[in-house]
């Protein structure tokens, strides 16, 4: 073993290169036990093909050695050659100590490879062997949380729970928190994120999430602001805290918060819109316009944005603005008929006529069942002296609003003075 332990200290000693050139030196003359320790180092060193050869080597050797299976095992699967793992692992029966780990592994190479039913069976069948054993419950439990299945997973991690808080470096009241809040039961669900102390930023910002769904506010800012203290450029998170200050009538914060979020998310639309909302709230027109464009620069099929800014524009008179911005986004091929009307009325305040009646027979498709549309088509073409299509459009009007007695009675004098001439 004298070779080996020199090659220990070389490596310890930041010679990598001699170390393992020592070992492959040795490899030729080395006995059985000898080869399996230099297997474990390469295991160690990250050299698994290398670990792997001997591995198989000794294996024909001692075919039935469990420890041997298992460690080739373990290197395919980390080689991901996945089938030469399952093969092994399956040579594993009832009457070996390590048939029950055996299983485990498999279930999770199977779950990989997308054969969800079988890895069940080798969970089930895991459990039917030691029906206490908690890593077999938190398995069958990330199993089913992982096909969306959150109900039938909350069984397997309250058991694992009751056994222990972390498995395999996962916080099981986290995971059942997720599972309670994928089932609609908010209270629950915060329960468990109460009772961990994970100050994992995603976990922070889905524990804040849930109470803002289940209207705790209070905890949902608090969460949330704990969470930007820890991490300043989590991105996710300013939209929903502006938006439950938002709520909580704290306005100047919410502004505030969208304000910093863009510092660090500077593509986000939405933070954009929000911001320019808030904006508009506390009086400030210019930032208010100057954010929602953003927004719509992001993302020109920002129909919300969109129509912010057309209403705005028709509260200050602005039909120019209206045109240019309709104009735009349909060029850059936003199909919304909502556009066309927009924009047809936009032309016909300022009087360009031939424009507006284009867009309004474009639009006309669309909003044929639409009362309010019909009834402002109308009225335009008779004012424009196309009674003869105006009555039309009033006909079809009075097929979607017959009670309107007003209507039905402009219709007749139309259709009275239209015999007359």
């Amino acid at each position: 073993m004298e070779e080996i332990h020199e090659a220990i200290q070389l490596m310890e000693q930041d010679k990598a290169e001699e170390a393992i050139k020592a070992l492959e030196t040795f490899i030729p003359t080395a006995g059985e036990d000898e080869k399996f320790t230099i297997a474990e180092l390469y295991m160690q060193w990250g050299m698994l093909e290398e670990a792997k050869s001997i591995l198989i080597q000794l294996s024909q050797s001692y075919p039935n050695e469990s420890e041997l299976k298992l460690m080739l095992a373990e290197i395919y699967i980390d080689l991901e050659e996945d089938d030469e793992a399952i093969d092994i692992l399956n040579q594993f029966g009832p009457e070996d100590e390590e048939y029950m780990g055996a299983l485990v592994q498999l279930a999770d190479l199977y779950q990989a490879q997308g054969l969800f039913e079988v890895a069940e069976q080798k969970l089930l069948e895991a459990k039917n062997i030691d029906p206490m054993e908690p890593l077999v419950d938190f398995a069958l439990g990330e199993l089913s949380f992982s096909n969306g299945e959150y109900q039938k997973s909350i069984p397997y991690f309250e058991k694992a729970f009751e056994a222990h808080k972390v498995v395999a470096d996962v916080e099981v009241g986290v995971r059942l928190a997720e599972a309670y809040a994928a089932t609609g039961e908010f209270e629950k669900s915060m329960e468990y994120y109460q009772s961990t102390a994970s100050e994992d930023p995603e976990h922070l910002f889905r524990y804040g999430f849930i109470a803002f769904r289940a209207d705790r506010l209070d905890i949902a800012v608090n969460i949330w602001e704990q969470l930007l203290n820890l991490d300043p450029n989590f991105q996710s998170v300013y939209l929903y805290l502006a938006q439950a200050y938002e709520t909580e009538g704290r306005i100047d914060e919410a502004y505030e918060t969208a304000q910093k979020g863009l510092k660090v998310d500077e593509f986000n639309k939405e933070l954009f819109h929000l911001a320019g909302l808030l904006a508009h709230r506390l009086g400030d027109k210019e930032a208010s316009f100057h954010y929602i464009k953003e927004a719509v620069a992001i993302d020109p099929g920002f129909k919300e944005a969109i129509l912010f800014l057309v209403e705005n524009y028709k509260q200050a008179s602005d039909e120019e603005a209206i045109i240019e911005l309709l104009t735009h986004v349909i060029e850059l091929g936003e199909t919304d008929d909502y556009y066309k009307w927009e924009l047809a009325r936009a032309y016909n305040e300022i009087e360009s006529y031939d424009n507006a009646l284009n867009l309004y027979k474009d639009a006309y498709n669309t909003f044929k069942d639409d009362s309010d549309f019909l009834s402002e088509y109308g009225y335009f073409l008779v004012e424009e002296g196309r009674i003869a299509e105006g009555i039309d459009i009033f006909t079809r009007y009075l097929t979607v609003e017959p009670t309107d007695s007003v209507i039905e009675e402009y219709l007749d004098r139309l259709k009275q003075n239209e015999d007359s001439l």
